[in-house]
């Protein structure tokens, strides 16, 4: 025979597995091909891996759970009795059972059954708490259960949960945390857990798998020669290409199939929700058990946990909110039979397209013909509400009745209110709602029409954002279950449909396909904007302000401020002085930085040279030296390393008492302690060497004054010591100290 590797992962020539119920011998493993033979009964080896099944269907998961509960309220003898007659249990097989069954009640003083689900909690050998649904119910139905939870959970503690389901119970692990969940946690709203479903079936390995069934089916992926297999890791390579293509469009045959075969075929989606408002009824009881290790029925869940991560690397990436917007939820609900928008859509968005519709973004009637053409376009409005949308509202009467006159317009009392309706409303008026026209109308606007009130839902619907029955049934003053029978034809002729739009609301709404497509083509516009990259000159104004550099401080504390946040950074010093500290500190010179080096709260590193006059230094808090500053790499040469015992004998030291100490020419003295300096191992308490650099590197006009005093060596000033650190920290405290700081940078 011939199987894929994904039924062999992980194996290796002569391993046993299991294929439903038949044991299987690998006999060779080529590139794109396994040839297996029978292995019944072969001593020694045991079988590693078994194939999936259907899944229990609940109607025996319900069987099961009864006959569970049944033996438990029986006495052991009358309960044995019972399997061995009516179920024909031999002996063994009864003990057995019998005997995992009270082991389960000992353990948890409830056994699950059709009547009562068991919450078990305990915390696994890293810490974490496992969560294990027990419940005889079937995988069809704890597969979507599971799913809904994760996706809650996800929704509201922006945590994921890993989760692993059978057709005894779902296996839920949670992060090592001091808050203790309910039982009543993992029972999701009955009205909720298809959108969660929707929601995380994307994200889900069994849609990724799935979908490359169906485009398999579909010859969507077809064989470059049909003799030979194409290797699994190339199917799922090509599959994942066609689906991040077919995601741009949301018709696409394949998506729709595979929502509709996960959510149908798969899943017990009715069974799901039926139990979940059983659980609400307290017709099935959550009993919660906190344990300190696994009951016999959470062992058996748990021996199969590990399997759930074999295929991890084949679930899709997860959807942004705005994108799953995309999905054609019309087409959808099609399939399903609900499109769950909800959650989707923006309130703000949805009242401005129904103002657009309504024409009431800015006045827009100037004249008679703009009132006939929006009578027409909106049907029957009072004098009020015309008005509103005049330029000039002193105007409206006359222009109503010049109307009138004309019998281009009429009025007549609707749902007990005047309002003006157009000539040609006056056959669907009467015919829908029993308005008598006025006379002199002519005979075309009084035809007979069939499907008048259809004609004035259609309208009301492509005019207003997505409704309840109870508006339209208001507006002409009808039953609302006249009004739903007539938009109910209306969804079978597709010119509108039926679902949850309106975030907070409680009940299904209507609304027209065109006006619904609006909206979900604006919202998924400001979604996108909402997460559109600033313009680059809107994060220079931020950076600037955020650096204090936009305008300068005055503050006393602005010096310490914007060394705080330059911590680390390095920067070459004349740069430093001259432009970065000015820039945030008002009227900043070189003392101000040298009194603060000189209390030996701040001290400064070197980095690497510029030349002879300048190179890149790094201020530090003296208390966060040892988190922010890097470990320095010593400087070799026999001079660095004698000026480097002097200096750790402790204290600091002018650069005469070094000469003194250590020796040696002083040009190439001074050249050794600068090595020490760019190294990061030595320091002095001012910048005065690097001041009397640059200075140094400056050409000299005019002659120079005889009877001035010969300066020592530049860039020899001060007193330098060796940069002493604390104990090092971890590398996890060093991490985070640094992550801390370039955040407030």
């Amino acid at each position: 025979g011939e199987l894929d590797e994904e039924m062999v992962f992980e194996s290796r020539v002569g391993d046993v597995f299991l294929l439903g119920a038949s044991s299987w011998h690998i006999d060779e493993i080529t590139h794109d091909r396994v040839l297996v033979s029978p292995a019944p009964g072969q001593p020694g080896k045991m079988p590693f891996w078994k194939g999936g099944g259907p899944g229990r269907p609940v109607e025996l998961g319900r069987k099961i759970g009864a006959l569970t509960r049944e033996l438990m309220e029986l006495p052991m003898l009358e309960a044995a009795q019972r399997l061995r007659e009516q179920h024909s249990f031999d002996s063994g097989a009864t003990q057995t059972l019998l005997e995992y069954l009270y082991e389960q009640r000992a353990a948890t003083a409830v056994v699950p059954s059709d009547r009562a689900i068991v919450v078990e909690r305990f915390k696994d050998e890293v810490g974490d708490y496992r969560v294990c649904i027990l419940s005889p119910f079937g995988r069809r139905v704890h597969a979507p259960w599971a799913m809904a939870i994760c996706e809650r959970f996800r929704n509201g503690q922006n945590a994921e949960l890993d989760a692993v389901w059978s057709d005894d119970g779902i296996v839920l692990r949670l992060p090592d945390t001091e808050e203790r969940l309910s039982a009543e946690e993992f029972a999701p709203d009955p009205d909720e857990v298809e959108a969660l479903v929707v929601q995380g079936l994307a994200k889900s390995s069994l849609f990724a798998a799935h979908f490359r069934e169906n485009a398999g089916r579909a010859l969507l992926l077809p064989k470059r020669d049909p003799k030979r297999r194409t290797p699994l890791w190339a199917q799922r390579r090509r599959a994942s290409d066609l689906l991040r293509v077919a995601s741009q469009f949301p018709s696409f045959p394949m998506i729709l199939e595979t929502y509709r075969e996960c959510l149908r075929d798969v899943f017990d989606l009715p069974a799901l929700i039926e139990l979940l408002n059983q659980i609400r009824r307290r017709e099935v009881t959550l009993v919660p058990v906190d344990s300190q290790s696994p009951s016999p029925f959470a062992s058996t869940l748990l021996f199969s946990y590990v399997g759930n991560f074999i295929y991890d690397g084949d679930a899709p990436l997860a959807e942004r909110r705005a994108q799953a917007l995309v999905l054609d939820q019309a087409e959808l609900r099609g399939l399903l039979g609900e499109a769950e928008l909800r959650e989707l859509f923006d309130p703000d968005t949805i009242q401005s397209v129904e103002r657009d519709l309504l024409k009431l973004r800015e006045p827009s009637l100037r004249h008679a013909d703009d009132v006939h053409d929006l009578l027409l376009l909106l049907g029957d409005l009072s004098a009020e509400a015309l008005a509103a949308r005049a330029h000039d509202a002193q105007a409206m009467p006359a222009i109503l009745s010049e109307l009138t006159a004309a019998r281009r317009i009429a009025l007549a009392t609707i749902a007990g209110e005047p309002r003006y309706f157009a000539a040609e409303d006056a056959g669907k008026l009467r015919d829908a709602l029993g308005i008598t026209p006025p006379a002199g109308l002519p005979s075309t606007f009084l035809a007979p029409t069939h499907d008048a009130l259809r004609e004035l839902l259609s309208r009301y619907a492509r005019t207003h954002a997505p409704f309840t029955g109870d508006a339209p049934a208001r507006r002409y003053g009808l039953g609302k279950q006249v009004i739903e029978s007539a938009l109910a034809q209306l969804e079978q002729a597709g010119r509108v449909v039926r679902g949850q739009f309106l975030p907070g609301g409680h009940e299904r709404e209507w609304c027209d396909k065109n006006v619904l497509r609006q909206i979900k083509q604006r919202s998924l516009a400001k979604l996108r904007k909402a997460i559109e990259p600033a313009a680059p000159e809107a994060f220079a104004r931020l950076a600037l302000a955020w650096q204090g550099a936009q305008q300068p401080s005055r503050s006393p504390s602005a010096l310490e401020r914007a060394v705080e946040q330059l911590q680390g950074a390095a920067i070459a010093a004349s740069t430093l002085v001259f432009d970065v500290l000015p820039a945030r500190v008002r009227g900043f010179a070189y003392p101000d930085l040298d009194s603060l080096l000189a209390t030996g709260e701040l001290l400064w590193l070197g980095v690497e040279p510029h030349g002879s006059s300048d190179g890149k230094i790094a201020l530090y808090r003296a208390d966060k030296l040892a988190l922010l500053a890097p470990t320095p790499t010593p400087a070799p040469g026999e001079l660095q390393a004698k000026l480097r015992a002097e200096l750790s004998q402790g204290g600091a030291l002018f650069f005469a008492d070094l000469q003194r100490r250590v020796g040696g020419f002083p040009r190439d003295l001074l050249n050794a302690l600068w090595d020490l300096v760019w190294s990061g191992e030595v320091s002095n308490d001012t910048l005065a060497p690097l001041r009397s650099l640059a200075i140094e590197a400056k050409p000299v006009r005019g002659r120079p004054d005889p009877r001035a005093r010969r300066a020592q060596l530049p860039g020899s000033e001060g007193r330098w010591s060796l940069v002493r650190r604390d104990a090092p920290p971890s590398v996890a405290e060093q991490r985070a100290a640094r992550a801390r700081l370039l955040l407030d940078r």
